[in-house]
């Protein structure tokens, strides 16, 4: 009884095998793991779980692979701490505690049968990757789908390989810009908000989902707005310090709402008028 308690609060942690690792970038790295006993993680795309090592600490991180690849679960990881970095020295075979999933994912009940608009920027790319794999699994549910994606330079290109097949699907419209290109780039030059206005969308029948660092989304939704993407149809994942997971610590605290709990997705018209919130 204590156990399932434990479970069901989210205190209790899982050990986690990683199977495999993958240098990304310079920064990133990507770790496919499974929980240890044969249990499988069950999470939606756009939820995260808190990882841990003993004698170091614990983080959030998103889960950054789609369900539907039910065996194991992927995160990406850039080296910004102690944990994130001690977390880089791991290898395939090391193991892991894991807290979670935790929080609210991206609706996708909602999104089934609709036009798809998702955008992201730099590292926001690793929780939208986990839709993106999702809707691209399960094409036939959704309707016409573009992908726009921003990142610093090619150095920061994330998913380099996953990228190259999103370019070459005829059922998807992928785009990528750089905000400093070097002599061998050969796409697009600026922010991502300049490839909004060239998106060809049925506004009524389109959702716009977008996960990158907040200063992008006052741009990104001034965009969205003048495509005429109504309110209650904009989809936002908040990048906040996520430190307990369960509504205690408050760290992630925005007025009366935790974006822990009640997100990290948030329909924009939930969230627009809260103060700090974009």
């Amino acid at each position: 009884m204590e156990k399932l308690l434990l479970s069901h609060t989210g205190y209790e942690v899982k050990e986690a095998r990683i199977l495999r690792t993958s240098r990304l970038t310079e920064k990133d790295k990507l770790f496919e793991l499974s929980l240890i006993g044969g249990e499988i993680l069950d999470f939606e795309p756009g939820q995260f779980v808190e990882v841990s090592l003993l004698g170091v600490g614990e983080a959030p991180i998103s889960i950054c692979s789609s369900p539907t690849r039910r065996q194991s679960f992927e995160l990406c990881v850039r080296a910004v701490g102690r944990l994130t970095t001690a977390l880089h020295r791991l290898e395939a075979g090391d193991v892991v505690g894991i807290r979670g999933p935790f929080g609210v994912g991206f609706p996708i009940t909602r999104l089934i049968g609709h036009d798809l608009l998702l955008i992201a920027g730099g590292i926001g790319l690793a929780p939208l990757r986990s839709l993106i794999n999702y809707v691209m699994d399960n094409r036939r549910d959704f309707g016409r789908v573009h992908v726009l994606f921003g990142c610093k330079d090619p150095q920061n290109l994330l998913f380099r390989d996953e990228i190259e097949l999103w370019q070459r699907r005829m059922d998807v419209g992928f785009q990528c810009t750089v905000d400093r290109a070097d002599p061998d780039w050969k796409g697009n030059v600026g922010m991502v908000t300049a490839l909004i206005p060239g998106v060809d969308i049925n506004p009524e029948e389109t959702f716009a989902v977008m996960v990158g660092p907040p200063v992008m989304y006052r741009f990104v939704i001034a965009e969205l707005l003048k495509k005429g993407i109504p309110e209650d149809q904009i989809v936002l994942s908040l990048e906040r310090h996520m430190k307990c997971g369960l509504g205690k610590c408050g760290h992630c605290q925005i007025h009366d709402i935790y974006c822990c709990q009640d997100g990290p997705v948030f329909f924009y018209e939930r969230i627009k008028d809260l103060k700090g919130a974009i």
